[in-house]
């Protein structure tokens, strides 16, 4: 984040920086300026003839309220604000469906509308911002985003190209460009000189933004045209230029006299209004942060986007409440401030100013600027803001209903409005979603019991009985949202598992939300498994899904947990895996049957073998321990140089963590032994251990056995060969379980 922004606006920023800021700032102006002119133009225009001067107006206070009030309180660093082609759109959309309405007759009540539905938006900016929505905006799909853009980039166009031939209010642009005899030379002229000026200024300069020199070509062709049309020298009566504006504070008088009708106000007329707020406050949003991205991307900054979404609210607000446009953050003019030296938010600020200074001091010589002009500009703006690379979707099947997605958007807003287009990409949008979840696979990996074992540690003759019979228990990590798009996948790739295993565990730990399509699914899995002898096993539930759900209760409610029967649920994968090894182990006749029983010398199996001699002098240097439940038996970092084996009971061994948790790496049972590392080492100890239960033990600390190996030597070579074959088979089997890890 910028230091300007831990700091505030104006703290700690040098005389340099205040420079530098004001020079991006003024070339961020001369960027913003003439297409907010032209976008207020376009909107007022749409309100009937003569309304091109009044929307010259407000597209100036636009850019002078947004351009201060969004850096203000915004909270992305060399942002630059103001009337944006998105908002022209649905703004002259909603003007042109207004003038068709009961209001026709009064202008300020049209205006009054225009200036309520971007307040509304802009107040659902704010209501987006402290609800955190500036994360979910920026998730929705680029297709449908692009498509937006790209309809609206049409429509511009289309509604600019009457204005570059010349052809009169209302006239079609069709009947017009098949009509030679009605085109107006000066328009033509004008709109070209504009285009070719505004395409060609980053080839002539880098210092002049594109938009001041696409003007100054539009109004010098309007200078050649005015020496064969003296009509072209004076405003009175002339079509071809804005016209004449009140310019100045004396501007402002006739918005502040239109809100005076604000009391007559109805909810008809809040009806009208209420989608286009709504849809171009989300537009607004969206474009807005694609901005910020990509500001992101150059400067190496990061962005609040709540933040931001407050900060542009407030700048539509005041704009909406002083007669002005509302607007978003500009790619164009945001990246000219970037190179002309902005540093902190306070460029932006300077833009704002600079626009005010003009709207005060200037505004008289907007009257002169031709329409054609500023027509020229925005169809060099559209043709940029199209996305002509969505055309290559078209070349892989794979991407082709991502092309029918933008081409649907943009086909919606050419043929009816932007409102009905920003449904239809919400309802793609959804579609999208499933499309997406259905696509991708909701079993995030897949092994079997043979392959993947519980960290309870097993014995030789265990281990053999579990590697052939553990194909039986199949184990599933699910993962994204379980629902009715995706319970047919998920039961297609299961079922012939539940035919053939005994035992299905279900690994919950990346599941993100669930329906009741799926818990339905699931109880139809446990009846099938259950009616031949099998179990579903749950295990690591999230205690809450990002939703909210909580899922144990859930599924208590859905009937699929029950006492008497149904899925068992687990707190971990580990527990799930110990439950269905005992089970096969029982089976097979080596349940470890009388736990309570401490084992004797004579069935251990790391002093099989030996023979008797050895084994007495063996047992001369055991020492019997006891452990209540939860005791620990040591701890990481202590000295010791103790072997340990478990008569009765378990240990479980854990690895602690700096952050605080801890690691569970193996659970010892009746018959098996742990320590052995310091035993062998005489090393600080590796980790934790602790009863699990009241457990008894043999502890052959090393000092002893040396003693005895003093008196039979051979007792030596032989332990340490056993503990050796013991540790080569947890690593054989440590291997195997990695190996199954990587191929699942």
């Amino acid at each position: 984040m910028e230091s300007e922004e831990k700091t505030g606006l104006f703290k700690d920023i040098s005389f340099k920086d205040w420079t530098s800021d004001a020079f991006g700032g003024l070339a961020a102006m001369l960027v913003a300026l003439p297409q907010a002119i032209a976008f207020g133009v376009v909107i007022f225009s749409a309100l009937g003839p003569g309304k091109a001067a009044e929307g010259a107006l407000a597209g100036l206070m636009g850019a002078a309220v947004i351009g201060i009030v969004a850096p203000l309180f915004g909270g992305a660093p060399r942002l630059i604000s103001g009337p944006c082609a998105p908002a022209a759109a649905v703004m002259a959309a909603l003007a042109a469906e207004l003038a068709a309405g009961p209001a026709a007759n009064d202008p300020s009540r049209l205006v009054l509308l225009l200036s309520v539905a971007a307040l509304i938006s802009g107040a659902l900016q704010i209501l987006y911002g402290t609800l955190g929505g500036g994360r979910i905006i920026k998730y929705i799909p680029y297709p449908v985003v692009t498509g937006y853009l790209s309809g609206v980039a049409v429509l511009i166009f289309l509604g600019q190209m009457p204005k570059v031939f010349g052809l009169k209010a209302g006239a079609s642009l069709l009947t017009g460009l098949a009509s030679p005899s009605v085109w107006r030379w000066p328009a033509l002229l004008v709109g070209a000189s504009s285009m070719a000026a505004t395409a060609a200024a980053s080839k002539l300069t880098k210092k002049v933004p594109g938009p001041i020199i696409g003007l100054a070509g539009g109004m010098l062709a309007y200078l050649a045209a005015s020496f064969f049309e003296p009509g072209l020298r004076t405003l009175s009566g002339n079509s071809f230029v804005v016209g004449p504006i009140g310019g100045g504070a004396s501007g402002l008088g006739a918005h502040f006299s239109a809100w005076a009708a604000a009391a007559r106000l109805g909810m008809a007329d809040l009806h009208a209004i209420l989608v286009p707020a709504l849809t171009l406050s989300v537009l607004l949003s969206m474009d807005t942060l694609k901005t910020c991205v990509a500001v992101d991307a150059v400067t190496r900054s990061r962005h609040d986007s709540n933040r931001e979404l407050l900060g542009q609210g407030l700048a539509n607000i005041g704009s909406a409440l002083l007669g002005g446009i509302p607007g978003a953050g500009t790619s164009g003019a945001t990246l000219v401030n970037v190179q002309s030296g902005g540093k902190t938010r306070l460029s932006g600020v300077f833009e704002g100013v600079f626009a005010l200074l003009v709207f005060l001091l200037l505004s008289g010589l907007i009257a002169w600027v031709p329409l054609a002009a500023l027509a020229g500009i925005l169809i060099v703006v559209a043709w940029r803001m199209f996305d002509r690379n969505s055309f290559g979707l078209l070349r892989k099947r794979s991407t082709l209903f991502d092309f029918v997605v933008t081409a649907s958007v943009v086909a919606t807003a050419i043929a009816t409005d932007l409102m009905t287009a920003a449904g239809v990409g919400l309802g793609l949008s959804i579609l999208l979603f499933i499309r997406e979840q259905i696509q991708s696979s909701v079993i995030r990996r897949k092994s079997y019991g043979n392959h993947v074992f519980s960290k309870q540690r097993r014995l030789p003759e265990e281990m053999e009985v579990l590697e052939r019979e553990g194909g039986r228990t199949v184990i599933c990590e699910l993962q994204g949202t379980l629902f009715f798009g995706t319970t047919d996948q998920l039961l297609s790739e299961l079922s012939p598992d539940i035919k053939g295993k005994k035992v299905l565990i279900l690994d919950m730990r990346r599941v993100q939300s669930l329906d009741f399509t799926a818990v339905h699914m699931l109880r139809q899995m446990e009846e099938d498994l259950r009616s031949r002898g099998g179990r579903i096993l749950l295990c690591d539930l999230p205690v809450n899904l990002p939703s909210g759900q909580d899922l144990q209760a859930y599924f208590d409610a859905a009937g699929l947990v029950t006492p008497a029967q149904g899925a068992m649920i687990f707190d971990e994968l580990d527990g799930a895996l110990a439950w269905a090894e005992d089970r096969i182990l029982e089976e097979a006749g080596l349940g470890r049957g009388r736990e309570d029983v401490p084992i004797q010398v004579d069935h251990i199996h790391l002093f099989r073998e030996l023979e008797p001699e050895l084994r007495e002098a063996l047992v001369s240097s055991l020492q019997e321990r006891s452990c209540r439940a939860n005791e620990v038996v040591f701890r990481h970092g202590e000295t010791g140089d103790e072997m340990f084996i478990v008569r009765r009971g378990k240990v479980r061994i854990v690895m602690p963590s700096q952050a605080g948790h801890s690691h569970h790496l193996a659970t010892f049972g009746r018959g098996d032994f742990f320590g052995d590392m310091a035993f062998v080492e005489r090393s600080a100890r590796s980790a934790d251990a602790f009863a699990v239960e009241d457990t008894d033990l043999y502890v052959l600390s090393r000092t002893r056995f040396n003693e005895a190996v003093y008196r039979q030597p051979i007792l030596g070579i032989r332990l340490f060969a056993r503990i050796a074959l013991t540790l080569s088979s947890r690593l054989r089997q440590t291997d195997k379980e990695l190996w199954a890890l990587q191929d699942s």
